[in-house]
């Protein structure tokens, strides 16, 4: 098979979607005049003239809505970093997962996974205005943040050192997205954009027909479930592998619309359009604003992947277990939409967001390889599949301000995220390449019968409710002393189904393999199920050997209470401490069919967890933060499972373990900042965490094929953070750049971590005898936690004209290697490690008036070196690529215009 060269980030292909809605009245810096003013002495507001982006997070810690004057960095309790939309804007990005992979310590992991100082996304946490989201995938309990495109949030704050007015689950991290509320003047946007992929587009990728309404990211109806498969499924009976059911239900399972894999010769490119609309309407002391927007996206990736599986503790390729290239095309549609509306009198405010999310992935493989238990046979696998996810959130949050003294937040909401895969057809046909077999020159597929896989066709459905509310009071007792009390619900509840068919056939041996040489759907057509020539029998059965594990509930019900007090000590010395206590029962209870649930795996506990901050001003635009907290962090739902479960994005199986426990974490952070312009400033900081318990991943299987879960005894992390922004005014260099100002902006993340095992350490494994095993069994002392890489760094250089819309920025990242998977610590199996390397972007914006409109031109050039996607085991005798392949270079060409 023909292993064409393939492609790119799918993360960048909404890119062209409009700048955020924040700048929708003018999106150049807020600067005027023909020359930059002078920066301001120490002892000036830096942020004097700069206006605040809208923030909205629990507990009143920060509520900014287009306020003046705010430095929110400089003058938050806490160590925070701030995308306003300007700066997301200038990245280009068009979804907030790549947005904030430039922030500091933060990195993007997998299909939007925002990483923290190298702790997983299990460390971090995400929220929508201060209220929590659920995630629309299986295997993860944190919604994956690329779902976001920029053109519906207003800001994005990512908080690091710990404080009580947020859940105790905080490792890493918290990221908040806002929402806009109200908008100052009334505006009309509309956008477009195309993205031309340099390993896609125009080139070969793969497909199959699904429905005609595909390219919307909605089925037509042919995927939906015939009525006598829905009536087997509520049944709550296992199927007979050779019943009448069984060929009944067999016969409706694969047809040419579900199973054909196409090849299209000429990728189309990447396009997407948005519109986005506001008004605000003056009720006489009061002001009403709407705001609204939609976007649609379709983007096609397909990725030539070289695929190779270890089976002992050598690289050598007559030893692998699987060594093969696989040719993976995915075609994403994301459309979207938020309604928003606020009211706002005096300084209070309510507002009312409704956001809708739906992201649909069509999936098409063909794979051919080896293995090693039959190295002269070629094996070829296709698999077509349909996921689509969907995220509903509707949110009211009200702040008042009943005197100049006391602040009320009160919050409500309610979220749903959905993931629907109907027929998702994995199959395998054989090339035994052994002249003695009539067959052998022909690939043939013969359904389990001959060493080799049988046809699964599977069902999988997820729901996940979230409902949350939460009231927070702060009083200034006196000047520069406020206390805040605040309670917050969270009711996290999930069911989960996955069921699987395998189609295996035990007939006639010669007339599987003469049948088994046709295309899938002729194969499996209705007639064969039924087939029986002169006492010659195919003998199709249908069996749902994951019938005991197929379904699943969850829940996490999370009542939690806090109290914190900030105030001066001295004119240069001020405080924030508080206490959070938190009660939690987290459960999970596996559904077999045909038989009775199983006893929940429940986790109850409570938590006392403290956190406290020092800031010292050294001098006016000089401090120093010193913070110290307790935290935790839960194990995620599907870990609890001892379910295997198959993540097609990661070509990993997974499975869980009911005996693991809270991680607990100790936290200690420091920090040195000087802000010495107006949006200009250094920062240097170290941090320290203790995590007792820390949940990490290991291989497990003879041939590694399974990624299982552990509380490791004990972990270490530690770092520094060093940031800077700065800005360069040109207009002494002549008339053509007497606006224009250089941007200089840079960050560096170093993060070491080390897993501590004694050789008398256990951990509890589920399914490994007793239950309790040696936990050198499974992790190495001093090896790093998955997900950490050592090194992160960013750079933007640019140019920007400070009275009109003009940019032009490189955007520099890095990221050191980091391990994704655990090697089993007995078995000479290394990890498994992801090397992102160096990545170079180019953004430009360009605004030009018409006809009195303003219209935004932006040119993206990203992956500009061709930086592919590395995922390897390195052995002593060579490296063993688990999942590598190319990425393409991306072009985008993007205009939106404002009436």
């Amino acid at each position: 098979m023909t292993k064409p060269r393939l492609i790119s980030l799918l993360l960048l292909s909404t890119s062209m979607l409009a700048p955020a809605l924040a700048s929708a009245q003018d999106s150049a810096p807020t600067t005027t005049g023909n020359a930059s003013p002078e920066a301001p002495a120490i002892g000036e507001d830096p942020a004097a003239e700069a206006e605040a982006p809208d923030v909205s997070i629990p507990g009143g810690a920060i509520i900014v809505t287009g306020q003046r004057n705010r430095n929110i960095e400089r003058t938050a309790p806490q160590v925070v970093s701030v995308l306003s939309s300007e700066q997301i804007a200038r990245t280009g990005e068009g979804d907030i997962a790549g947005a904030l992979g430039r922030v500091t310590g933060l990195s993007v992991v997998g299909n939007g996974y925002v990483y923290v100082r190298g702790l997983g996304d299990r460390y971090s946490l995400a929220l929508l205005n201060g209220s929590p989201l659920p995630s629309p995938e299986p295997l993860k309990r944190v919604v994956p943040l690329d779902l976001f495109p920029t053109s519906i949030v207003a800001s994005s704050l990512v908080q690091k050192s710990y404080s009580v007015n947020f859940p105790g689950e905080f490792g890493g991290g918290v990221i908040n997205l806002t929402t806009k509320a109200i908008p100052e003047d009334t505006f009309l946007q509309i956008g477009g954009g195309v993205t031309w992929d340099t390993e896609t587009t125009n080139r070969l990728s793969y497909d199959y027909y699904g429905s005609k309404t595909d390219w919307t990211g909605f089925d037509n109806g042919n995927r939906s479930i015939p009525s006598a498969l829905q009536e087997y499924f509520n049944s709550g009976a296992v199927i007979s592998p050779s019943s009448e059911q069984a060929k009944e239900l067999g016969s409706l399972l694969v047809n040419g619309r579900n199973s054909v894999v196409q090849k299209t010769d000429k990728t189309q490119p990447n396009f997407s359009a948005s519109l986005s609309a506001g008004t605000s309407f003056d009720l006489g002391g009061a002001t009403l604003g709407v705001i609204a927007t939609g976007g649609y996206s379709n983007s096609t990736q397909t990725k030539a992947i070289l695929r190779q599986r270890a089976q002992g503790s050598t690289a050598d390729p007559e030893q692998l277990w699987e060594n093969g290239n696989a040719v993976n095309s995915d075609q994403r549609i994301v459309a979207n939409a938020l309604v928003g509306i606020g009211l706002e009198w005096g300084d209070n405010q309510i507002r009312w967001t409704n956001v809708y999310i739906h992201d649909t992935d069509k999936h098409t493989s063909l794979s051919i390889g080896k293995r090693a238990n039959n190295l002269n046979a070629d094996y070829m696998d296709q698999t077509t599949a349909w996921y689509e996810r969907q995220l509903i959130d509707t949110q009211v949050a009200g702040e008042f301000k009943p005197d100049d003294k006391t602040s009320i937040d009160v919050r409500i909401g309610y979220a749903n995220s959905k993931r629907l895969a109907p027929y998702e057809i994995e199959s395998q046909y054989l090339r035994t390449n052994v002249e003695s077999d009539d067959y052998g020159a022909y690939f043939v597929n013969r359904l389990g019968n001959g060493n080799q896989d049988p046809t699964t066709v599977t069902f999988s459905r997820l729901n996940e409710n979230v409902w949350s509310a939460g009231v927070d009071v702060s009083h200034r007792f006196f000047e520069g002393w406020t206390g805040t009390v605040g309670y917050a619900y969270q009711l996290n509840s999930r069911t989960n189904s996955r069921r699987s068919f395998a189609i295996f056939a035990n007939g006639d041996a010669d007339l599987i393999s003469a049948f088994g040489t046709l295309r899938l759907d002729s194969l499996l057509q209705p007639g064969t199920w039924y087939l029986s020539n002169n006492g010659v029998d195919y003998g199709l059965e249908l069996r749902e050997p994951g019938a005991n594990t197929a379904q699943f509930d969850s829940r996490l019900l999370n009542h939690a209470y806090y109290g914190k007090i900030d105030g001066q000590l001295t004119d240069s010395l001020s405080f924030d401490a508080g206490l959070r206590w938190e009660y939690a029962v987290e459960s999970t209870t596996l559904r077999p069919i045909g038989a009775p649930a199983s006893q929940p795996t429940a986790l109850e506990n409570e938590y006392f967890l403290p956190a406290a901050t020092l800031t010292y001003e050294v001098q006016p635009g000089m401090q120093v933060r010193l913070n110290a907290s307790k935290t935790i962090g839960r194990p995620q739902f599907r870990e609890l499972l001892y379910q295997p479960y198959f993540d097609p994005d990661t070509n990993r199986s997974y499975q869980g373990n009911p005996f693991l426990t809270d991680s607990k974490l100790t936290n200690i952070e420091g920090r040195f900042e000087w802000y010495f312009g107006r949006d200009q400033r250094v920062s240097l900081g170290a941090f320290y965490k203790k995590i007792d318990n820390p949940i990490e991943t290991f291989l497990t299987g003879s041939e590694a094929f399974i990624t299982s879960y552990a509380n490791a005894p004990q972990a270490d992390l530690y770092g520094a953070e060093f940031e800077a922004q700065k800005y360069v005014d040109l207009y002494g260099m002549g008339k053509a750049f007497e606006n224009r100002r250089l941007v200089l902006i840079g960050n560096y993340t170093y993060t070491k971590s080390k897993l501590k095992v004694a050789a008398d350490d256990t951990v509890r494994v589920y399914g490994a005898g007793t239950g309790t095993s040696l936990a050198t069994d499974y992790f190495r002392n001093g090896a790093p936690m998955t997900g950490q890489s050592q090194h992160i760094a960013n750079v933007q250089l640019g140019m920007e004209d400070t009275g009109n819309l003009s940019q032009q920025t490189i955007l520099l990242n890095y990221a050191s290697k980091r391990a994704v998977s655990r090697g089993l610590a007995n078995s000479g199996q290394p990890d498994i490690f992801e090397y992102p390397g160096l990545t170079v972007d180019v953004v430009i914006r360009q605004g030009i008036m018409v006809s009195g409109k303003q219209i935004e031109l932006k040119l993206e050039g990203r992956n500009l070196t061709g930086r592919g996607h590395f995922e390897y085991q390195k052995f002593a005798d060579g490296k063993v690529n688990y999942n590598t392949y190319d990425l393409g270079r991306m072009f985008s060409f993007s205009a939106s215009i404002n009436f």
